[in-house]
């Protein structure tokens, strides 16, 4: 049996995610929606675990780590494996990314506690805006634009850093003008692709932002650069959603998403049919 992994607040799965379980069901493997933070779950009944909407894990870091810890000492499969959510959970991966070759954002990392002003650090980059987040974060939480001449900016973002580390980011222009992509990796391979806009006057592409996300066809040089982020990841993920831009320097990545990204299965017919095969596959191996 396989356990669907989310979250109290989508405790049968998301719409996009339930149709998975009739998908495994017509490949013999019985899928059931599961809580991570449930304290009867009994982990050894399971086959594998798959995570899905844990939409709440950053806010409760501790605890998730936990949870990941009682899991591999349970010694049941957690998909995507252990480690690489361990890796994907704190926004220093993209400059590993980058490292290996990855267009990202100019990017300011900062350590939790440093005696550093958000002034300074714009100035330092020539940015009179800048986006600033957690290294921590999902669904834009704790994510703004702030201006280098804004006392309310700084004093939110002197806030933050005694709580976390921080990024301040380059505004890409391009994610308001032509959109962000989200490109669908399964089982390897790649599976279908979304492009995702912010409303009118925002940044941010969430839906609970007023943003708005379509089925698109991604180009050529978008899927090859999500191919190749795939290849730098440090495990072989069931599945990832890599989240970029077309820019005039390349298709620059925002994010490699491998812990719980809406993998928008309902813009693509098959979709749910090709991760349940994926599932199936490593069942067996």
């Amino acid at each position: 049996m396989i356990g669907l992994v989310t979250y109290a607040q989508q405790p049968a799965l998301t719409d996009d995610d339930r149709p998975l379980v009739g998908a495994l069901k017509q490949r013999g493997v019985e899928a059931v929606p599961v809580l991570w933070d449930d304290p009867a779950l009994a982990l050894k009944r399971f086959d594998a675990l798959v995570l899905r909407s844990t939409w709440d894990y950053h806010l409760r870091v501790p605890e998730f780590e936990g949870w990941l810890t009682r899991v591999e000492a349970a010694g049941v499969a957690l998909w995507n494996p252990v480690p690489l959510i361990r890796w994907n959970m704190h926004k220093r991966y993209l400059r590993e990314l980058g490292d290996a070759g990855a267009l990202i954002p100019r990017t300011q990392w900062l350590t939790n506690g440093a005696a550093v002003r958000l002034r300074d650090v714009m100035d330092s980059e020539g940015w009179s805006e800048a986006i600033v987040k957690p290294a921590i974060s999902a669904s834009a939480t704790d994510t703004w634009r702030a201006r280098a001449d804004e006392p309310e900016d700084a004093e939110r973002f002197d806030a933050l850093l005694q709580r976390s580390d921080m990024l301040v980011q380059e505004i890409i222009g391009e994610v308001a003008s032509v959109g962000e992509w989200s490109l669908m990796f399964i089982g390897g391979a790649f599976s279908h692709a979304t492009l995702k806009r912010p409303r009118a006057g925002d940044f941010r592409v969430q839906t609970e932002f007023g943003g708005s996300a379509v089925p698109a066809s991604a180009s050529a040089e978008a899927m090859a650069t999500g191919a190749a982020v795939l290849s730098h990841l440090p495990q072989a993920p069931l599945y990832a959603r890599i989240d970029g831009v077309v820019t005039s320097r390349g298709f620059m990545l925002m994010e490699a998403e491998c812990i719980e990204p809406v993998l928008f299965f309902t813009h693509a017919e098959g979709s749910h049919e090709r991760f349940a095969a994926a599932v199936a596959e490593r069942l067996q191996t």
